[in-house]
């Protein structure tokens, strides 16, 4: 009973604070800062072609843009397709080709390395930016001094491909239309997403360092960078905050496999930074600042949702023996009812009945399917796989050097001035 008070209380809270959510508004180009665009590409093929063309057909000065792709070792045309994008755009892309797999957050940092802009963004190799993104992503940095990140909006590129793509979409809208609006009021989002998200250069760059040797349980962390980015941001007492109309959209796995995989992945990072997070909150992080309360809270309530939601997981599984009819009419009631605010915020943002339609299959789906992910996430918090990617299990440490040396051997073409 307990944990349903606190429950409501949360989303309460959650709903109290979207209502109050107001996005910064796109700044004129002449104010616009340099950008430095890092794409990092394992096994992507052509779809990295068609991210780059995303990016340089923004709404953006292209005197302001400089696109990094970063090719992480990859088995497949990847590489040849970056070639192609650079034929296209010979002033604005550069490239890096690293001599083997070396894990993204190896990928991102030679970029980083590269990177001369006053904000840097990074994109994942499988989404693409809407033409006005780039000017909604980098508006609350000239804004707002106290902006250190900012998340973009991920939806679903490819929908067409069958129902667990639409599903997500549904999902996405919640999380991102829902959940990080209201952590933007007090800026605390959680997390920006790889997908799309920018850093304040300036801010970023001391940081970089430590997160790019991160360990946890004293094993070299090769997942949840962008997480990690985010905790390291909050902990350095600066703001994380949401720009709802940065949109872009990613593509997401089209089968259980694929897709209990990404969960699996998110939820082992989920455990990892949480307990980062709690260890830093309850500290002086964020003077002169009232939304450091907000984050205290939510720190809080995700540590009650990683540790007695998943207890009451194995509680209800003890029941379901016990009494199987039921317990199963009160995890269907409760599965009806987990799929009203998702459905309602879809139409809100997007109008028709898309959420409606598939907000209760998908949650019917996580109660079948997915339900035990989280719980598997904590009792194997420690391993470091990418699943998804084929990475290796071991991520490597990071040596400037070796960033510079991996590097070294491709042609970097200069950035220039082009005609916005």
């Amino acid at each position: 009973m307990s944990l349903t008070f606190v429950g409501i209380l949360t989303l309460v809270w959650r709903i109290c604070f979207a209502m109050r959510y107001k996005s910064y508004p796109p700044l004129q180009t002449a104010f616009l800062p340099t950008v430095s665009i890092i794409i990092p590409a394992f096994n992507e093929g052509s779809q990295i072609l068609a991210t780059v063309r995303s990016v340089m057909t923004s709404r953006y000065p292209s005197k302001k843009l400089q696109v990094i792709c970063v090719d992480d070792g990859s088995a497949d045309d990847t590489w040849r397709w970056m070639v192609m994008a650079h034929k296209q755009f010979p002033k604005n892309v550069q490239l890096i080709r690293q001599p083997s797999n070396m894990g993204k957050r190896h990928a991102l940092m030679a970029g980083f390395a590269q990177a001369t802009g006053q904000v840097f963004v990074t994109i994942d190799s499988d989404s693409e930016v809407l033409p006005d993104t780039l000017r909604h992503l980098v508006s609350p940095f000239v804004a707002d001094p106290r902006v250190g990140s900012v998340a973009g909006n991920v939806r679903v590129l490819n929908m067409d491909e069958g129902a667990i793509p639409k599903m997500m979409e549904v999902s996405f809208t919640s999380a991102f239309d829902f959940i990080r609006t209201g952590q933007s009021v007090y800026g605390g989002v959680f997390c920006t997403p790889g997908a799309l998200s920018a850093y304040r250069a300036e801010s970023l760059k001391p940081l970089l360092a430590g997160w790019a040797v991160q360990t946890f349980m004293s094993k070299p962390a090769n997942i949840g960078e962008d997480r990690a980015l985010t905790n390291l941001v909050i902990a350095a007492g600066l703001r994380v905050v949401y720009q709802r109309d940065a949109v872009v959209l990613t593509k997401v796995p089209v089968q259980f496999k694929g897709l209990r995989r990404m969960l699996l992945r998110w939820a082992r990072s989920n455990v990892r930074e949480n307990l980062v997070m709690f260890g830093f909150v309850f500290g002086r992080f964020r003077t002169n600042d009232s939304g450091s309360g907000w984050v205290r809270l939510f720190s809080i309530t995700q540590m009650v949702r990683m540790t007695f939601t998943e207890a009451f997981k194995c509680a209800v599984m003890v029941q379901l023996i016990l009494e199987p009819l039921g317990t199963l009419v009160v995890l269907a009631t409760g599965a009806v009812l987990s799929a009203i605010l998702p459905a309602i915020v879809h139409f809100h943002r997007h109008g028709g009945w898309f959420g409606l339609k598939w907000s209760l299959p998908f949650s019917f789906y996580w109660l079948v399917c997915l339900w035990w992910i989280p719980l598997w996430g904590i009792f194997t918090s420690s391993q470091s796989g990418w699943l998804t990617r084929g990475a290796p299990a071991k991520a490597p440490q990071f040596d400037p050097a070796s960033v510079m040396a991996a590097s070294a051997g491709v042609a970097q073409p200069k950035i220039s001035a082009r005609a916005a």
